[in-house]
C-alpha cells in the first residue's frame, strides 16, 4: 500500500490521500474516502480521481471538485463497500451495515489539485501513451505496468528547442491577448515585435508547433497548446487540449503540395505544366476563388503553388483525380474522419481536416527524398533493476516507408524552397531563414482556410551533412480549439512569422546546408507562360526542374503568328493599306481541351481579359477580376501573358460601293492609310 500507484503522481496511500483529500493522518480518512482508495490500484489511471472529477459550484457559490457517483471509479467504491458488508472479517464489531450505505452514499469529493510541474507536459502525455503500446500493447486501455513498474524512459526532447519553441508560441498567442503586449514580450526577453503587435484584437486564443527530426522521426519539441498550465476556462483556448495530436485540423493551402505531387509522381504532370487561372464553375455552383479574387490566365504549376493559388490547385486535383489525391495523402501517413474522400475535389484547398502531427510528418518526407520514417518520442526503456527492455538486442532501427519518388519529391522541394527566397517569392520569401546575413535553404508553405479557423505554416530545412544532426520539419498552427473564426487574420501575419521565429532561434550557428537535385532530375528552359519548349514568340523563359523522361517535347503553341496591317494593327485582308507583318498573338483556344466544360469559363476571361486589366466578371456570386501575374507588384515577365490577344477584326480596306445609289466613297488615302468612314445606309450618299 506504501509503493502502489494511485494515480494523479502519486505514489503509496498517504501521497494519494493527501493529494486527494488533503489529509496527511490516515486515521482521519472517512470510511468513504478509504474505499475509494482501495479500490484504485486496480487500474490507477481509469479510476485517476483528479481525471474523473468535474468542477461544480456550490450554494455558498464556491467551486467544488466531485466524482460523479455513476462514474467507473464510482461504481467500484461502491463495490468495495459492498464486499465489506458481505465478507466480514475485521470490521464485523467497528463498522455498522448502516454506516456502509451512508459511505456509499457520500459524495467522492476532493481538493483542487494544483498543477504537476512537468516540463514539456504535452510531449509527456504522448510519451506515455507511446511507452504504452510498448509495454502492452497498443489495444490495451490502460497500462499499470507504466504506473507501477518503475521504469527509466529517455526520451527524444531536445530541451533548448522545447523552451524556444513555447516562448514563441507564448508570444504568438498570449501576448497579443494580454492587456500590456509590449510588457508581456518584455518578461519573455523579446523585443516588441510589430507583427505579434498585429495580432492584437484578431481574436486568436491558441496555438501549437512541432518540430521533428525527419531523418530519425524523433520528436525534439512539442507544443500543444500556448499554455497547458494556463488557468484559462475560455473554450477557444482550452489549454490541457493537445491541438496536434487530438485536434482535426483543416490545413488549408498546406495541403498543395501532396495535391500537385500526385500528377507529379504519375508523371502526368510537372512543375512546368500550364494551367488557366480563370474562375470556372466545377459543377454544382463550386467556383473556388483565387484569396485576392484575382485570376491570371495561363501559368505554370510552380507558379500556382508558389503563390497559393486556389483555381489551379482544383483544376489540377480535377486532372489527378481527387481520389487519387486522397490515396496520395493515406500514403504520406494522414488520416480523416472518413474513409472516403467525401470533399470531391476541393480536397485540393485542404478542407479535410488532419492531425497536424501527421502532417508535419508528411512534410518530412517531402525532405526526406520521399521516405516517411514514424513518429517517435521514445529513445530508450530501462526497468527498475537498470535492465534495458527498449529497444531489446537486435532490433532494427525504425526504417521509413518510400511513398514517393526521390526526384518527384525534390522537384515540389525546390518549388516550396522558392517560398523562402525574396528573390523568387518576395511575398512570402519575406519569412525567410538567415544565420547572420546568409539565406538558409528552407521550404515553406502556409495554408489559411476559408473562414480563418485554421491558420498554418509547415516547412523544413535541408538536411544537414552531418548524419547525426537534426533534420529539421517544423508544423505551426494558430486559431481557437473551439474552431471559432478569428477575426480576418491570414497566416501570413500569424503562423509564417511564428515558424521563422522559432527555427532562426534553433538554427543559428548550424551549419547550412542545401537541397541536392538527385540523379533523375534534369533542367529544361521552357515558355515562362506556357511551361512548354520556347517558340518563335516566347518573349521569356524560366528553367525549370523535370523527371527525367517528363521534359517537353512539344514548341509554345500557345502563340500563333498572323498576318496583320502594320499601320493599323488590325489582322490583313485585302484593300488594306500595308504594309504586311507577320505578329505573334496569344491563342488560348485548345488549352485544357480535355475539360470542355470549362470552355465557356475561358472563353469569358479572354473577353474580359481584352478590356483590360481588372475587368470583373465570371460564375458565382463573387467576381474574380483579370490581372497579370503576379498583381501589379510584382511582374516578372512584364505586362502582359506572353503575346497580345489577336485582334477581334481585319483592317477595312477599300470601303465598298452603296448598293443602292452605286456611289463609291474614295478610297483610302495611301500616304496616311486613313479610310473616310463608309456610307449611312439611312441616309445615303
Amino acid at each position: 500500500m506504501n509503493q502502489n500507484f494511485f494515480g494523479n503522481q502519486s505514489y503509496g496511500i498517504a501521497a494519494a490521500a493527501k493529494s486527494y483529500f488533503g489529509i496527511t493522518d490516515l486515521a482521519e480518512l472517512s470510511l468513504a474516502q478509504a474505499a475509494v482508495l482501495a479500490a484504485i490500484p486496480q487500474s490507477p489511471t481509469t479510476y485517476d480521481l483528479a481525471t474523473n472529477a468535474v468542477a461544480v459550484v456550490g450554494p455558498d457559490g464556491k467551486e467544488r471538485f466531485v466524482v460523479p457517483a455513476d462514474s467507473a471509479i464510482g461504481q467500484r467504491r461502491d463495490l468495495v463497500l459492498e464486499r465489506m458488508k458481505e465478507s466480514r472479517v475485521l470490521t464485523v464489531t467497528t463498522i455498522t451495515d448502516e454506516e456502509i450505505e451512508a459511505a456509499k452514499a457520500e459524495p467522492i469529493e476532493i481538493i483542487a489539485q494544483k498543477p504537476t510541474n512537468w516540463r514539456a507536459p504535452h510531449f509527456v502525455w504522448q510519451v506515455r501513451k507511446e511507452v504504452a503500446g510498448i509495454l502492452c500493447g497498443a489495444d490495451v486501455e490502460a497500462c499499470d505496468r507504466l504506473d507501477n513498474g518503475g521504469y527509466q524512459v529517455t526520451t527524444t526532447l531536445a530541451w533548448n528547442m522545447q523552451k524556444s519553441a513555447e516562448k514563441w508560441v507564448k508570444a504568438a498567442v498570449l501576448a497579443p491577448n494580454a492587456p500590456d503586449t509590449t510588457a508581456y514580450l518584455e518578461a519573455l526577453k523579446l523585443p516588441d515585435l510589430p507583427w505579434v503587435q498585429g495580432l492584437r484584437g484578431k481574436d486568436v486564443k491558441n496555438g501549437a508547433l512541432i518540430a521533428v527530426d525527419y531523418r530519425t522521426g524523433e520528436v525534439l519539441a512539442y507544443v500543444g497548446s500556448a499554455s497547458y498550465y494556463a488557468t484559462s476556462s475560455d473554450p477557444k483556448f482550452q489549454p490541457k487540449f493537445d491541438v496536434l495530436a487530438d485536434g482535426w485540423r483543416q490545413p488549408g493551402s498546406a495541403f498543395k503540395p501532396i495535391n500537385y505531387i500526385t500528377g507529379i509522381e504519375a508523371r502526368t504532370m510537372t512543375a512546368a505544366s500550364m494551367l488557366m487561372d480563370v474562375s470556372t464553375d466545377f459543377g454544382g455552383e463550386y467556383v473556388p476563388q483565387n484569396a485576392d479574387r484575382l485570376e491570371r490566365g495561363p501559368l505554370r504549376v510552380r507558379q500556382a503553388l508558389s503563390f497559393s493559388l486556389n483555381i489551379p490547385a482544383v483544376k489540377a486535383a480535377i486532372e489527378n483525380g481527387p481520389d487519387n489525391v486522397f490515396r496520395m495523402a493515406r500514403r504520406f501517413g494522414l488520416t480523416f474522419q472518413s474513409e472516403e474522400n467525401i470533399a470531391g475535389s476541393s480536397i485540393a484547398l485542404g478542407t479535410l481536416e488532419v492531425h497536424p502531427t501527421e502532417l508535419v510528418s508528411a512534410y518530412g518526407a517531402l525532405a526526406n527524398g520521399g521516405v516517411l520514417v514514424p513518429r517517435t518520442t521514445v529513445t530508450r526503456i530501462v526497468d527498475a533493476d537498470g535492465n534495458q527492455v527498449w529497444p531489446t538486442e537486435g532490433t532494427p532501427a525504425p526504417v521509413g516507408q518510400p511513398v514517393v519518388s526521390k526526384q518527384a519529391a525534390y522537384v515540389i522541394t525546390d518549388i516550396l524552397d522558392g517560398n523562402t527566397d525574396p528573390k523568387q517569392n518576395p511575398y512570402w520569401g519575406k519569412f525567410r531563414i538567415l544565420d547572420g546575413k546568409t539565406r538558409r535553404p528552407a521550404a515553406l508553405k502556409t495554408g489559411t482556410t476559408n473562414d480563418t479557423k485554421d491558420l498554418a505554416a509547415y516547412g523544413y530545412l535541408a538536411p544537414p551533412e552531418d548524419p547525426t544532426a537534426p533534420a529539421l520539419a517544423v508544423g505551426v498552427w494558430m486559431g481557437n480549439s473551439d474552431n471559432t473564426m478569428t477575426e480576418g487574420v491570414f497566416s501570413l501575419d500569424s503562423t509564417a512569422p511564428l515558424w521563422q521565429a522559432f527555427l532562426t532561434e534553433v538554427t543559428e550557428g548550424m551549419p547550412i546546408a542545401d537541397f541536392v537535385r538527385p540523379d533523375g532530375v534534369v533542367e529544361a528552359t521552357v515558355d515562362a507562360q506556357s511551361g512548354l519548349l520556347p517558340g518563335p514568340f516566347t518573349t521569356a523563359t524560366f528553367v525549370e526542374n523535370f523527371i527525367e523522361g517528363t521534359t517537353p517535347t512539344r514548341v509554345d503553341d500557345t502563340k500563333v503568328a498572323l498576318e496583320v496591317d502594320a499601320a493599323t494593327g488590325l489582322l490583313w485582308q485585302e484593300g488594306c493599306v500595308g504594309p504586311k507583318e507577320i505578329r505573334g498573338f496569344l491563342d488560348l483556344s485548345n488549352v485544357e481541351s480535355d475539360y470542355p466544360s470549362w470552355r465557356e469559363f475561358t472563353d469569358d476571361w479572354i473577353r474580359r481579359a481584352k478590356e483590360g486589366v481588372g475587368t470583373e466578371g465570371g460564375p458565382g456570386e463573387v467576381k474574380g477580376k483579370v490581372s497579370f501575374f503576379y498583381n501589379e507588384g510584382y511582374q516578372p515577365y512584364g505586362e502582359g501573358w506572353g503575346a497580345p490577344f489577336a485582334p477581334d477584326g481585319g483592317c477595312l480596306g477599300i470601303p465598298p460601293c452603296d448598293p443602292t445609289t452605286g456611289i463609291c466613297p474614295p478610297p483610302c488615302d495611301p500616304t496616311t492609310g486613313i479610310c473616310p468612314p463608309p456610307c449611312d445606309p439611312t441616309l445615303g450618299p
